[in-house]
């Protein structure tokens, strides 16, 4: 019992540990900005900003990429480190710069606004110094990562959405890059081992929808799972999909990742279902999604000849911070 109450002691530790790193992260950030430029980065934690995500090139509020200095880049991304595995890390930034690569793709200009890497704004929520709750985000195109925090004691990291277009560059200094390779090959690595009674309870629709369902939706909610239950699986089926559930689990660092992990583990991976819908070729449009009682992750690449993917990550109970909040007033109040 006292080893027990000695590892749950030395992990509130450790989350302590980090939520103060990230909260001097962004300290650290906002010290670079002059008093116009933390106007354009800072809201209120009540802000309905805080809400507003989206994946699709668009207006946004917030402070952008090209309008920070070197030194002030250098902060921002130091807080998105500080929030992410190096792997996560890794593929936000080359989602970033692939910008480059499509405005080539399109034909467009060097000088062109469209694509542009620069568009990519950072905000944060809320005061980071204040001991309350607060939070950040970087957006812009194909790219939202959202971070809620409290006290110095928890991060919680939904919504998160990671999209990549090519998903494979055809040409030019990148040709073959390909940024979310691990959530395309092993999800059908995943599907072509499946026998055809298994195949024929996880393909749910011939045709794939046209993106991911729950979209930029406030809350993210879907029926209950269609598809193969995970007990349906061989136990070497069931590692494929818990090592494909991992590449999204695992962008975030491992004090984060291990929350997810205990939380899905606690719900039972027996309630969790591997749904797929579309072609079951590389080129041809297709989607999958895999959803338990905590979490939903969706894949979508149907656009451009199916080499366009988005994903997601949502947190059912603390997308937003919501489920970290309410423990903290439920607390309050007592």
């Amino acid at each position: 019992m006292k080893k027990i109450l000695l590892l749950i002691s030395l992990a509130a530790l450790c989350q302590q540990a980090f939520a103060q790193a990230a909260e001097k992260a962004a300290q650290q950030f906002l010290r670079t900005l002059d008093t116009g430029l933390r106007a354009k980065v800072q809201f209120s934690w009540e802000d309905a900003e805080r809400f507003n995500w989206h994946f699709v090139p668009r207006s946004r509020k917030g402070l952008p990429l090209k309008e920070m200095n070197d030194t002030q880049r250098a902060a921002a991304y130091a807080l998105l480190k500080r929030c992410m595995s190096n792997n996560g890390y890794t593929k936000a930034s080359a989602i970033v710069q692939l910008e480059y690569v499509l405005r080539a793709l399109e034909g467009r200009g060097e000088n062109d606004d469209y694509r542009d890497p620069g568009k990519y704004y950072f905000s944060v929520f809320g005061d980071p110094a204040a001991g309350k709750p607060w939070g950040w985000r970087v957006e812009g195109h194909h790219l939202s990562l959202n971070f809620s925090a409290l006290e110095n004691k928890w991060m919680a990291g939904s919504p998160m959405f990671m999209g990549s277009n090519p998903a494979i560059v055809p040409d030019g200094p990148k040709k073959g890059q390909q940024i979310l390779k691990e959530e395309s090959v092993l999800a059908f690595g995943l599907l072509e081992g499946l026998n055809d009674q298994q195949r024929k309870e996880a393909v749910v629709a011939e045709k794939a929808p046209a993106d991911i369902i729950t979209g930029n939706k406030r809350k993210a909610w879907l029926q209950e799972p269609p598809g193969l239950g995970y007990a349906k699986l061989s136990p070497a089926q069931q590692q494929q999909l818990k090592v494909l559930v991992a590449v999204y689990v695992d962008r975030y660092t491992k004090l984060m990742a291990d929350i997810i992990w205990k939380e899905i583990a606690d719900a039972g991976w027996e309630n969790v279902h591997f749904a797929w819908a579309g072609g079951h070729a590389w080129g041809t449009g297709h989607y999958y999604r895999i959803q338990g009682p905590t979490f939903i992750i969706e894949y979508d690449n149907t656009q451009n000849n199916g080499n366009h993917v988005h994903t997601t990550f949502r947190d059912l109970k603390n997308d937003f911070g919501e489920d970290m909040l309410k423990e903290h007033y439920d607390s309050a109040h007592r």
